[in-house]
């Protein structure tokens, strides 16, 4: 089996051996139990085996500990009895020693200096890896003469490669042998060896496990194994302690049954207590144990006590402590606990654990722990919590109720769709479910749109529980803003103007009035176009409210209103920081997701095309974990952006094609105005402009802004575009005058961008530049430079046909600059084409003076001798579109046109540099 994640440690064992002629040729791996030693030793055996090594091997037996030379048996038993090479004191001495023969007992200096012998002779016909593991269990006399032997191997063909647990020699004394200390595995090789081995695990379980097992690989094969299939499948099904397997119990769980009682329970209380401080722990304890009592665990290094918390050596010591417990034993513990912990919500998880019946007071602190944890981002504890709350509840009406709310959340924020649609089931089992129960129907809405339902069905199915439902439609009804929330997403999917009017209608009805938040999303994000000055102002009240570590959920639903407002810069950090957070563990799934799209959307519209590509592969690779099959398109949308952008026109086809299959089948028809404003994108960059024109008209039509379609403000210069290219020059001058007439300005800078250079394409020859100059002034163009650089190239592209060549120049030159520096390809070449057009030479050029950089040098030069951009690309490590976008720069500064003239305008440039110097 492939050894995952240790190729440093095994590199370095062989760096260290390949110098051993000078340092000495034995090392000592030291590692935790389980830690992975034997396995390391394994690998690099085996290594040096196909490297023709002769490789003998003993391993320390803990019953055998007693027995002498017992490990030097095992060792040196595979090179037989003849000891030909050794005098007959040696040979005598040894051959007693091993059991070869019988004899007295031989001195263990003679023994030590016969092994050493006997070893060096073998060593000289075949090199040797002498390999000793559970070093620490190794007997007495076997000890001493290995490290007799170990430290006389310098000069020798003989390495010697020997491990044992952290602070564990036994009878070895290694006299400053060498060290590796063999650490934990790193997080993503954790991943990847419980990904291979237990690819059924869910994702919520998987976190468990690995944050548990703390990258020990024993721990990490050995727990999911204790699992059954429920709690491999459903993470509210486990227990707050994890089981151990046999084998850990046999490691850890003997040695906790071991201690005396008192030592056991004060444990118990810091396995449960998790970072409960000392004192607090002395106080729970109270005449059952103190910390005194844990001398004996301190002694067998199970614990170690500094000034403020008892820590174990290894999570799973905790682990077998709970697991060595009675279920008395540990009732008693919680109870305790819950006295003395301060923070409320930890108090209401061990008062839980301490019932022994249901109990309504603790369910109902449990439920409103739920919410705190909901908005601290913790998605899953929220839904254990609720679930905890469920069995407590005494009444089946309740207990259904908490079920569906905790069925609504694993399926909207956190990502487990299997345990939500377990926890649904046993909701509505209950037969005590409401009718009409909002957080059932959303949890159903959620299933149903990540299955192979379609979105048509799921908003009728959430909008008619709205309807039906006992609210009286109060805005204080938390339920209810919840799934007119929800509802606003679905509308989306659907993208039908009856959708949005059944949520817009629904949502009227709320009294007083909707909240801040359902307000401005149902304004903003369904329908920008006709969104307000109050509206807007609305946004930009609620950006100024997030701070740090705010409500995922919350930040999320506040970006969704920014996107089509152009205001997602100012949410870059707290996006940021939520994706991060879920990186390292933390944090509701869906909520990665939005952030991951909104962080896609922003990175294109910032030019950070690859941060982008980079985030809607992070996403994919969420939906993949999470079974999120719905939200696939979000980031196929960003990659089709992308790739349309670069003139990846084949890939841009074939990613708006699939979200088209996709959208149909769901009957999604709001994604279908997304893959269509992306391929207009990519055809009007390949030059298609029928192509582009049609998918550009049917995110809207010519002439007017079609109703809840925001994508129609992103693809209008599109349509402009298109349609004068294909001589659609009265559709285009209507939907310019769309655009300005919907005042999109005061939506955003970017948007008066576009839409003033719309009005600009298709001006007279008389207003054209001041359209153009107003467009390019817009406030912080700088956020924006694909929108801006495409701008230049029309302006510049119009000012050249105006016969006004030098300012036509300054455009075009701007233009070209910033889209080779974006890599938008097909863009960068029509703009390098009208500088051409306008007979731009090197020394009229922009950068006719300024001096190639190295790496335009070394591309110069290897270009000028021949080599495909590929092949400059492969020498340098760099992309074949890199070199390209460098050759661009650099004919200019030459004052060229072709790569033939390459090699004596460098020589002609040298000259130049010198005759200056």
């Amino acid at each position: 089996m492939e050894l995952i994640g240790r190729e440093e440690d095994v590199s370095s064992i062989r760096a260290f051996f390949d110098g051993a002629g000078v340092r000495g040729g034995a090392l000592l791996v030291v590692g935790e139990a389980g830690v992975g030693k034997t396995a390391l030793l394994d690998e690099f055996a085996a290594g040096e085996a196909k490297r023709g090594v002769r490789v003998l091997r003993a391993a320390g037996v803990q019953f055998e500990a007693e027995i002498n030379y017992s490990t030097l048996n095992q060792l040196l038993f595979p090179l037989g009895d003849e000891m030909a090479s050794l005098g007959p004191d040696h040979r005598t001495a040894l051959r007693c020693a091993l059991g070869f023969e019988v004899g007295p007992v031989p001195d263990r200096l003679v023994v030590a200096n016969a092994a050493l012998l006997w070893l060096r002779a073998v060593a000289a016909e075949t090199p040797i890896l002498v390999l000793v593991d559970d070093l620490h269990w190794v007997d007495r006399a076997s000890a001493e003469v290995l490290g007799f032997v170990a430290r006389r191997l310098v000069g020798s063909p003989i390495v010697f490669l020997v491990a044992c647990r952290s602070g564990e020699r036994g009878f070895f004394r290694d006299s400053g042998l060498t060290e590796l200390v063999l650490s934990p595995l790193p997080a993503p090789a954790a991943r990847t060896l419980v990904d291979r081995r237990f690819p059924e695990l869910a994702p919520a379980v998987r976190r468990r496990l690995l944050t548990e097992a703390a990258g020990n690989p024993l721990a990490l094969l050995e727990l999911p194994s204790a699992l059954d299939g429920d709690q491999r499948a459903d993470f509210t099904t486990l227990p707050d302690v994890l089981p151990l397997s046999e084998r850990l119990q046999a490691m850890y769980t003997a040695r906790v049954r071991g201690l005396p009682e008192r030592c056991r329970l004060m444990m118990l209380l810091g396995a449960l207590g998790g970072t409960t401080g000392l004192a607090r722990l002395r106080t729970a304890g109270g005449a059952a144990c103190d910390l005194d009592d844990l001398a004996p665990a301190e002694e067998d290094r199970l614990v170690r006590l500094n000034a403020h918390r008892l820590t174990f050596r290894h999570p799973l010591v905790g682990a077998a402590v709970v697991e060595a417990s009675t279920e008395r034993e540990r009732r008693w513990a919680h109870g305790a606990l819950a006295e003395v912990v301060d923070a409320p919500e930890r108090r209401v998880r061990h008062l839980a654990e301490s019932a022994v019946g249901p109990d309504e007071e603790i369910a109902a602190q449990l439920e409103a722990t739920a919410q705190v944890l909901l908005r601290q981002g913790d998605a899953l504890a929220a839904v254990t919590t609720l679930t905890r709350a469920a069995e407590l509840s005494p009444e089946p009406a309740g207990r259904s109720r908490r079920l569906a709310a905790a069925a609504y959340i694993g399926a909207d924020a956190g990502g487990e769709l299997v345990t939500a649609s377990r926890l649904l089931g046993d909701a509505r089992r209950g037969g005590s479910l409401e009718t009409h129960s909002l957080p059932a129907a959303a949890a159903t809405a959620h299933l149903l749109i990540n299955s192979d339902g379609d979105v048509t069905t799921a908003h009728r199915l959430l909008a008619g529980a709205i309807e039906a439902g006992d609210h009286g439609f109060a805005a204080a009804d938390a339920d209810l803003v919840e799934a007119l929330l929800n509802l606003l997403l679905i509308s989306w999917y659907v993208g039908t103007e009856q959708a949005w009017h059944t949520f817009h209608d629904l949502v009227g009805r709320l009294t007083p009035e909707p909240p801040p938040l359902l307000r401005v999303n149902a304004a903003v994000f369904s329908d920008p176009a006709r969104a307000t000055a109050d509206d807007v102002a609305a946004l930009d009240a609620l950006i100024d409210t997030v701070g740090t570590g705010e409500d995922p959920t919350r930040l999320i639903r506040i970006g969704t209103a920014a996107v089509f407002a152009d205001r997602l810069p100012r949410l870059r950090g707290p996006e940021r920081h939520l994706a991060r957070t879920r990186r390292d563990g933390k944090g509701p799934a869906r909520r990665h997701l939005g952030a991951l799209m909104h962080l896609g959307l922003d990175g294109f519209a910032a030019g950070r095309w690859d941060e982008a590509r980079k985030m809607a592969d992070e996403g994919l690779a969420v939906c993949a974990e999470h079974g999120f099959r719905f939200f696939h398109w979000y980031f196929h949308y960003v990659h089709a952006l992308v790739a349309a952008g670069s003139g990846e026109v084949e890939a841009a086809r074939r990613l708006t094609d699939e979200m088209n299959r996709w959208a149909i089948a769901h009957q999604a028809t709001g994604v279908t105005y997304f893959a269509a404003q992306a391929r207009a994108l990519a055809e009007i960059g390949a030059g298609e402009h029928e192509a582009a024109y049609q998918n550009a008209a049917r995110v809207s039509p010519p002439g007017r802004l079609a109703p809840y379609r925001p994508t129609a403000l992103w693809a209008g210069l599109d349509l402009v575009e298109a349609g004068l290219h294909t001589g659609r020059r009265a559709e285009a001058a209507a939907h310019a005058v769309a655009l300005s007439e919907a005042g999109l300005g005061a939506l955003s800078p970017r948007l008066c961008l576009l839409s003033t250079a719309a009005a600009a394409l298709t001006a007279d020859d008389e207003t054209v530049r001041d359209l153009f100059e107003a467009a390019l002034s817009v406030r912080d163009p700088e956020q924006w430079p694909f929108d801006v650089a495409r701008v230049r190239l029309a302006y510049g592209e119009r000012l050249r046909r105006l016969r006004d060549t030098g300012a036509a120049r300054e455009q075009l030159a701007l233009a070209h600059e910033a889209l080779a520096a974006l890599g938008a390809v097909p863009w960068r070449d029509r703009a390098a084409n009208e500088l051409r057009a306008t007979g731009l030479t090197r020394r009229s050029g922009p950068d006719a003076r300024s001096p190639l950089t190295p790496q335009e040098r070394e591309i110069a030069e290897l270009a000028g001798a021949g080599l495909t951009n590929k092949q400059i690309g492969q020498k340098l490590f760099i992309s074949h579109r890199t070199v390209s976008d460098h050759l661009y720069k650099i004919f200019p500064k030459l004052g060229i046109t072709s790569r033939a003239a390459l090699r004596d305008a460098l020589n002609a440039h040298d000259r130049s540099d010198k005759t200056v110097m």
